[in-house]
């Protein structure tokens, strides 16, 4: 099956809002054998609107769209396409219903007349739940099979929609289709780049099986994807999980993860293990590491706390961090980081203390620590490592990419 996917709105053409609806559908859906064959951004005008959709279903025959569902007068999605189709709109009183039935349970009150457009549908129309906010979806069909689905912009929303309603049902007509699938599988790897990865891996750094590898670099490290194309599912994910073996075997210890898990997931799921708590220490990534680990559902039966320490004194009050070390040595180096994960360690009653100190930029920076520097330790009472490296990127990627080395000292310390 072929789909276009179709995103609306004037905020994405600006450059306002990045477009992330779109690679997430595109994921999704190529993991049930549905190929995306263009993705197109439209703006908010109806003819814009029908415009794309048009071409895209002469192209395809299926056409999936986000945005331009909501209460206000720039959501034309649905007049535009249900024109498309020869449809036209009606109100939906069991939609209207449960409009004004979420209003007074959340105690916003009456529902306001804009939102009411919400509850207008194509005549023939399937209606998509949305159990995740107040715009339903749209599935519209027409006697040659074509077909538009209509989720909402907002990601929440669309995520939540595409995972509970539109997901099974492109799936069973995928498969009644074809009997085929288009499967990815994917081996996270971090600390080893990209054209290392490729000389290790050999003759399998073309593919295996007849399934092209894709390297996907990223802050998080280089991520490799393997695609099969054609099988039936079964079969498909058996080479995949073959496939993902074999890569394993090559890469080694730089492979922390499959699919798309978190590098702090994993190392939260091994402290747990080891019954270990963790606390961080950090400057120049401003509690971005406390944040990735108290991102994960659970976290907080392993982690303890941070201290944000950016100043010197509080560095020398908060963590112990000796004066002379910060006069001599300067906040970012090894002894005070050293001093940092040893201090936040005893401080908070955690097993496993991390320090980070650095300069982000993009000022800051001198000749013998320009910026991007970066000094990392990890401590342990028992065992303890510092790394000092140089990290590239905006301030941003520094800042992220820090986290990613810090996190991934914990994965490959001794921690007992």
């Amino acid at each position: 099956m072929q789909v276009e996917i179709v995103t609306i709105g004037d905020e994405l053409l600006l450059g306002f809002t990045i477009d992330t609806n779109a690679a997430h559908l595109a994921r999704q859906l190529a993991a049930v054998g549905v190929e995306i064959v263009r993705r197109t951004t439209v703006g908010d005008a109806a003819h814009s609107i029908a415009t794309g959709v048009r071409d895209a279903l002469d192209r395809a025959g299926a056409v999936i769209t986000t945005g331009g569902l909501g209460p206000t007068a720039d959501d034309q999605t649905k007049p535009a396409i249900a024109a498309l189709f020869g449809r036209a709109m009606r109100l939906d009183d069991e939609i209207l219903e449960g409009l004004r039935r979420r209003w007074k349970d959340r105690g916003w009150g009456e529902l306001p007349v804009s939102n009411e457009q919400q509850a207008m549908v194509p005549e023939g129309a399937r209606i998509l739940t949305n159990n995740h906010g107040s715009a339903p979806g749209i599935w519209l069909e027409d006697e040659r099979g074509r077909w538009v689905a209509m989720l909402p912009g907002v990601p929440r929303e669309m995520r939540g929609m595409l995972a509970d309603t539109l997901l099974p049902l492109v799936r069973e007509r995928a498969a009644a289709s074809t009997g085929t699938v288009i499967l990815s599988a994917t081996l996270r790897t971090t600390g080893i780049a990209e054209s290392k990865l490729a000389d290790r891996l050999g003759d399998l750094a073309r593919g295996i099986h007849g399934m092209p590898l894709a390297y996907l670099p990223g802050v998080d490290g280089v991520d490799l994807r393997l695609t099969a194309r054609g099988l039936p599912a079964p079969d498909a994910q058996r080479a995949l999980a073959d496939g993902i073996a074999q890569l394993r075997a090559l890469v080694g210890n730089h492979a922390y993860a499959e699919g798309d898990r978190d590098m702090a997931d994993v190392v939260l799921a091994h402290c747990r293990d080891h019954r270990l708590h963790i606390a961080v220490a950090e400057s120049c990534t401003g509690g971005l590491l406390g944040e990735r680990l108290t991102a994960i559902p659970g976290s907080s039966d392993v982690f303890r706390g941070g201290i944000i320490a950016y100043e010197n004194d509080v560095k020398h009050a908060l963590l112990g961090v000796s004066e002379d070390d910060l006069r001599v040595h300067g906040a970012v180096s090894e002894p005070v980081v050293r001093q940092m994960a040893a201090g936040v360690r005893n401080r908070l009653g955690a097993e496993i203390g991390v320090g980070i100190t650095g300069v982000a930029g993009p000022g800051g920076g001198t000749p013998d620590k320009p910026v991007g520097t970066v000094w990392i330790a990890v401590d342990t009472g028992h065992y303890q490592r510092a790394y000092g490296g140089r990290f590239f990127g905006d301030r941003a990627e520094i800042r992220y990419r820090a986290t990613q080395s810090a996190l991934e000292m914990i994965r490959q310390a001794p921690l007992r």
